[in-house]
Order: structure tokens, then C-alpha cells, then sequence
């Protein structure tokens, strides 16, 4: 019986995106809320990169404002 479940090297190797890397589901299916720690912690770091990303641009279009004065 071969597992249907791939390996993290087949998933990078496939340019999975992080957000569907979840193996807890398939170790879970029928207790989803087993999995909602892991589901939390994606989020946190997409909105934490997201606000630096933010704050970064904001820091650059502020910049490119007083170069043009």
C-alpha cells in the first residue's frame, strides 16, 4: 500500500504554497479543531509579514515624497 501523503521535499519540489503544506488534516480528518493551532500560526505570520511589508512601503513612499521636494 504506497501513502498518499507527500513528503515536505515533494511539496517544495512541487511549489506547493505553505498554506495547503498541512499534513495535520489528513492525520485528523475528523477532529479539525485539532489542527487549529497550526492553522493560527500560519495566519499570525502572514499578517505579521504582510504589516512589515506595509510599513516598509510606507517608509519608502515617505522617502520618495521628500526626495521629490
Amino acid at each position: 500500500m504506497t501513502s498518499t501523503l507527500a513528503t515536505q521535499e515533494e511539496m517544495k519540489k512541487a511549489q506547493m504554497p505553505l498554506g495547503w503544506r498541512d499534513q495535520c488534516s489528513a492525520e485528523k480528518n475528523y477532529l479539525p479543531w485539532e489542527c487549529e493551532h497550526e492553522k493560527h500560526a500560519y495566519e499570525k505570520c502572514q499578517y505579521d509579514d504582510y504589516v512589515r511589508r506595509m510599513t516598509l512601503l510606507s517608509k519608502q513612499k515617505k522617502a520618495a515624497l521628500e526626495d521629490a521636494e
